[in-house]
């Protein structure tokens, strides 16, 4: 229920329902402009690979992959991922089975 003024968004069109979630002042990256190439999104790639129990920077990381890589079948992926959080329960980063590399780390819990 607390996401339903972010729905309101989606429909309004000034969020977009899958895509990077918008950060609070203190956490944003150093160079914001690729995230600022899209809409924010009510869930997103960081979300489903970690959420809050991910650094900003890997959350940063994630969210840049998304943007560059951003497809009809990924956003699929991503909602799927969201509603079996939503009714399995918490995912960690371990255990999170997207298996994207991104730099030097991969987001399945397996050294790169």
């Amino acid at each position: 229920m607390d996401e339903l003024p972010q729905l309101l968004n989606v429909l309004v069109g000034d969020m977009s329902l899958i895509g990077p979630r918008p950060l609070l002042p203190q956490d944003q990256p150093a160079d914001p402009t690729i995230r600022l190439m899209v809409r924010p999104g009510i869930t997103g790639w960081a979300q489903v690979n970690g959420g809050k129990q991910i650094t900003n920077e890997e959350k940063d990381d994630l969210d840049e992959w998304y943007i560059r890589n951003a497809s009809p079948l990924l956003d699929l992926r991503i909602l799927l991922l969201t509603c079996r959080y939503i009714f399995v329960g918490n995912r960690t980063k371990t255990n999170a089975n997207s298996g994207v590399k991104v730099g030097e780390k991969t987001f399945d819990g397996k050294a790169a």
